[in-house]
């Protein structure tokens, strides 16, 4: 099995890291410009049986506590789009794109990966974002309006360059704070990373 295990930042993986898997490790840096940039230049250079984005991400609600493991079922780019009088639109509601036009079903980018069936993880709704915001009403919005669940900088772009290449993948989250907080004394960086490497290490020794 060849594995491919992407993350923004080596800090996310850091424990993993430390493992010596001989696996190999893209690192894209933060965003989605350069995730889409790197991760496509990744799939086009080599064959992998399977991607695998590691990271941490906000949550927007009590169904997951902080420091839980998520699979990302779902994700979608929430501030692509058009802003008019206070408004903003989706590019599929415009019209500019249909929502089912692939890699998209009804706007979003679904992982109907097997693995899903058998996961013991739970699965979630993500969103992402270029900018993350401690903005209270705009984060009200992006929940509401993509029934969202948790928020990352990079998870709709890896789901997208995967689908596009065709590529089997999984995305998994550490929930390290709950999104707009920004008082990091709040935040539980050191246990999301530390379980997040627990959990990527499992997936893959349930691979190899």
């Amino acid at each position: 099995m060849n594995l491919l295990i992407v993350a923004a930042t080596r800090f996310e993986i850091e424990p993993f890291l430390k493992e010596k898997t001989n696996i190999e490790i893209l690192i894209t840096s933060v965003g989605i410009p350069a995730t889409i940039f790197h991760l496509t230049n990744k799939l086009v250079e080599k064959k992998f049986d399977l991607a695998i984005q590691a990271g941490i991400a906000g949550t927007f609600n009590n169904h997951f506590n902080i420091a839980d493991t998520v699979l990302v079922k779902e994700d979608a780019f929430a501030d692509l789009g058009i802003k008019e009088k206070g408004k903003f639109k989706t590019l599929f509601e415009t019209g500019f794109q249909d929502k089912n036009d692939f890699p998209y079903t009804d706007g979003r980018l679904i992982n109907n990966h097997p693995y899903f069936e058998k996961n013991t993880l739970p699965a979630a709704k993500g969103i992402t974002v270029n900018t993350v915001s401690d903005n209270h009403l705009q984060n009200q919005f992006n929940k509401e309006k993509f029934a969202a669940e948790i928020e990352s900088m990079e998870g709709a772009a890896f789901h997208y360059v995967c689908l596009q290449q065709k590529i089997n993948f999984l995305q998994l989250r550490s929930i390290s704070n709950t999104v707009g907080e920004r008082d990091k004394a709040k935040w539980k960086i050191k246990s999301a990373i530390e379980n997040l490497s627990h959990e990527l290490l499992k997936i893959i020794k349930e691979y190899k």
